[in-house]
């Protein structure tokens, strides 16, 4: 669920951040895969190339946004040193 879609929700900032984070993380992942898909129908070499490179920046998104929501949401950082 978006954000806008609740807009008239009395969220704090700190949710709505969390939320932000959160649905730009699906979106990252979400295009990674979309990534992988064209990178393995392309028979382009310069193309595949081009998708590659997109696809890594994607992953870097993830971490980043991963790091964040770690610093900002103790109960999901909790969770992630226990599954490390």
């Amino acid at each position: 669920m978006a954000v806008d879609e609740h807009k008239d929700w009395k969220m704090d900032k700190k949710t709505v951040e969390l939320e932000f984070a959160r649905n730009s993380l699906r979106e990252e992942l979400e295009a990674i895969n979309n990534y992988g898909a064209r990178i393995a129908e392309t028979e382009n070499p310069e193309l595949k190339r081009v998708l590659i490179h997109n696809m890594d920046e994607e992953k870097e998104h993830v971490a980043m946004l991963v790091e964040w929501i770690r610093k900002n949401d103790a109960t999901q950082d909790k969770v992630f040193k226990e599954h490390d």
